[in-house]
């Protein structure tokens, strides 16, 4: 995100609106009686908990005057009364604790479960990374994983918490004020003359107090926003960085990468030190003063009301009463105060939710502007590529494959040959004209995807397994060229790690030999091969998807591949100020076969 988070900061009203912007969809949901019900439950049970808390100040005025006038019969009844009232704060906190829970994870789940959806549709996490890394200015999201796991979990509880907190605050002051009120007395003083009388003098001290103790807590607290939204983000994008060198731990070990990632490991992590030492030193103010305010709040009202006391005006009893009151009404007025830091990681997690959510709203709203069609073959008409930062590769190109053709598509590296099959495939959003794609053709990546888990289920991805029998899968690992494998299809591992490059690609092509698709576009799928299991792998392809009735269409560099396919097409660098503007033209032949 950028560094001017704070100059962009809402204001909190419109924090709010993000808030029930966000927060909304839940209970307007298929579970929204149960929520509401619920919340609802949650709303009376803090009214309870205030109501209970009333009665508790006014047995402390009971309990206190026995004290003072040694009255056995009443303090014996009043230790009685607060069994009951200990007994009724007890269940209404533990019941209140629970329901809110409940509520919090049931939130949670349904969140999660949102946007794990709209995230995982129409290829959203796909085309989120590719805008990411294609604007650079900080205005995409980042660590979506982040956002999803950590952020809707501080969102919910936190929403929660303070919600309610603010809740019980209001009713606690609306509560006690007239108790403070009818207990204070007033103050007299006198002016020029005059004397004047206040009525309910703390409450007024009581509202001077916490105002002032909430402006200095805001300007001593305002900087802590900025800095949790930063600490977040380093948090992730430190754990983002753990989750590669796991994940491409081989390749680094191979290349001897260890210092250079452990150095990266550390910038990310000095990050996540520095802006931390910030976030101390900046809690640190904010908790010195708020320990301040909180003490003085202890003593103060003894001091202001002690006079009266010792004149006779009040018992002891109504001084404690004065007490509890009064800091019933300075907690109450210090809401804001007690909160801050909360509030801080409250507003901080809530900016990233909703720049999340209206990301993939955008997408969700944003017109692709390539036409795709199923149809029963191949057909592209003025189909122009381009990438993200607006350079053309590729424009008007008009293409035909029919069922039964072989196409070898090269060209010089970058010359977006991979970025020509993502259009094929509907996945590139920077691509325009009219395409028609066979259904159920099969795209195939130069670095399939292989999952965790099973090896049946890595081998039929991302179909279940239970679609083949387990002589299925174990042919097709044969004619893969994995016989090794055919005994291990209960296996669970991380194949992933497990698998050489090449073994990785074989398995790929025993998907494909599995399922028998018509249409097959195969993006360098034998890179990690030697020539001749190369060459009996691309010869069972080409039977495969040409017993089914169907094309292929091949990336490879390797003139040997051209012996498997009747035509060529070849991307040619063109000259600058080209009509078009496009960097390449798409030149067609026929294909010749390898040099001996």
């Amino acid at each position: 995100m950028s560094s001017s988070v704070t100059a962009r900061a809402a204001t909190f009203a419109q924090v709010l609106k993000r808030v029930f912007a966000l927060s909304a969809p839940y209970f307007r949901s298929e579970e929204k009686w149960r929520a509401r019900v619920m919340l609802l439950g949650i709303v009376a049970l803090n009214l309870f908990y205030v109501f209970v808390a009333v009665l508790g100040n006014q047995w402390y005025g009971r309990f206190y005057d026995a004290l003072q006038n040694k009255d056995s019969v009443v303090f014996w009844r009043e230790v009685g009364v607060f069994g009951w009232i200990a007994f009724a704060n007890i269940a209404v906190q533990v019941l209140k604790f629970y329901v809110t829970q409940l509520l919090q994870l049931r939130w949670r789940t349904w969140m999660t479960r949102d946007y794990l959806t709209r995230w995982m549709s129409n290829r959203t996490f796909y085309h989120l990374e590719l805008a990411r890394y294609a604007t650079k200015d900080g205005q995409t999201p980042d660590n979506p994983d982040q956002r999803i796991q950590e952020d809707m979990q501080l969102f919910t509880d936190y929403t929660m918490t303070l919600s309610m907190g603010l809740l019980n605050a209001v009713v606690t002051l609306v509560s006690f004020v007239g108790i403070l009120w009818a207990l204070s007395g007033s103050f007299a003083f006198s002016m020029g003359g005059t004397t004047y009388q206040i009525a309910g003098a703390m409450v007024w001290l009581a509202v001077v107090y916490c105002v002032v103790g909430t402006v200095i807590t805001h300007f001593i607290g305002r900087p802590l926003i900025d800095t949790n939204f930063r600490q977040q983000r380093f948090e992730a994008d430190f754990r983002h960085h753990l989750v590669r060198v796991r994940e491409y731990s081989e390749a680094i070990a191979l290349d001897k990468g260890e210092k250079v990632e452990h150095g990266q490991l550390d910038l990310r992590f000095g990050s996540v030190l520095r802006n931390y030492l910030v976030l101390i030193k900046q809690q640190k103010n904010l908790i010195t003063f708020t320990s301040f305010f909180g003490q003085a709040a202890v003593i103060f009202p003894f001091i202001v009301a002690a006079p009266r006391f010792f004149s006779g005006a009040i018992h002891l009893g109504q001084l404690i009463q004065i007490s509890s009151a009064f800091g019933k009404v300075q907690e109450s007025l210090s809401w804001f105060v007690d909160n801050y830091d909360r509030v801080a990681v409250w507003r901080a997690t809530t900016d990233r939710l909703t720049s999340f959510d209206d990301a993939m709203r955008a997408h969700a709203e944003q017109a692709i502007p390539l036409e795709r069609d199923e149809a029963a073959e191949l057909r592209s008409d003025d189909l122009s590529v381009t990438l993200p930062n607006g350079a053309t590769l590729l424009s008007g190109a008009a293409l035909a494959v029919k069922p039964g053709d072989s196409v070898l598509l090269q060209g010089p590296s970058g010359s977006g040959k991979s970025t020509l099959f993502r259009s094929f495939a509907g996945i590139w959003p920077f691509a325009s004209g009219h395409v028609k794609v066979p259904d159920g053709a099969v795209f195939m990546p130069q670095r399939p995807y292989v999952p965790d888990g099973k090896l049946r289920d890595a081998l039929t991805y991302p179909n279940p397994a239970a679609d083949f029998t387990d002589d299925q899968l174990r042919q097709a690992l044969t004619d893969a060229l994995l016989p090794d494998l055919v005994t291990r299809l209960d296996d669970s591992d991380s194949w992933s790690q497990k698998l050489s490059g090449g073994e990785q690609q074989r398995l790929a092509i025993a998907r494909v030999l599995l399922k028998k698709p018509a249409w097959l576009f195969a993006d360098e799928i034998t890179s990690a091969l030697d020539a001749k299991a190369e060459s009996e792998l691309y010869k069972r392809l080409s039977d495969t998807v040409h017993a089914a009735g169907g094309a292929m269409v091949s990336i490879a560099h390797r003139a040997a591949v051209g012996d498997f396919h009747n035509q060529r097409w070849t991307l040619v660098p063109q000259e600058e100020g080209t009509a078009g503007g496009a960097r390449y033209r798409l030149n067609t032949s026929a294909a010749q076969p390898a040099a001996a």
